[in-house]
């Protein structure tokens, strides 16, 4: 993963003030950053968050973005992401619910290029109101998750075998390597 905490922490808010709060638990979350991340991909050639991308059974995950939230989730106090979000459990429904601890902010904003914004607000718009089970459908029907097996690393190239694709592999493949 390479970006700045900093950046992650906008992230996480503008999805959990973006999105239907009912519904924003932490499979969703990560189907969340999947979509803006292959999604940017498709569209400008490169992540948003260059996290690495794992098959897991509920669809693409971000590997170490899932590691910081299930801190957060596991133990709140040492977590870096305790200023930024909580987990409200609710054992009748099995979800760890992800609650704002703030609002997302105009000096939030400044962490993201206009494209990056652009593509926040598309994921938001389109999944906001979707449950869990839709938005995992919808990331079941995509090459990343269609051409990997479980447990595999999922490469973004792999964006360029989706029709809504508008970059090359090798645009991918050489903004990946800068």
């Amino acid at each position: 993963m390479n970006i700045p905490v900093p950046k992650l922490k906008a992230i996480l808010l503008y999805f959990a003030n973006y999105t239907n709060s009912r519904f924003l638990g932490k499979v969703k979350l990560m189907k969340l950053f999947y979509f803006l991340d292959f999604l940017h991909v498709k569209k400008y050639g490169a992540p948003i968050t260059y996290d690495t991308y794992v098959n897991l059974e509920h669809g693409p995950i971000p590997s170490a973005i899932k590691n910081l939230i299930d801190t957060a989730d596991d133990d709140f106090d040492n977590s870096i992401l305790a200023d930024t979000i909580k987990f409200e459990k609710n054992d009748s429904q099995n979800i760890h619910r992800v609650i704002a601890l703030r609002n997302f902010s105009e000096n939030d904003k400044k962490y993201f290029s206009p494209t990056e914004l652009d593509i926040l607000e598309n994921v938001c718009k389109r999944f906001g109101e979707k449950n869990t089970k839709q938005i995992e459908d919808v990331s079941h029907k995509e090459a990343a998750w269609m051409e990997t097996n479980l447990l595999e690393t999922i490469p973004y190239s792999l964006a360029t075998k989706d029709k809504d694709c508008l970059v090359s592999k090798e645009e991918i493949d050489t903004l990946m390597q800068i």
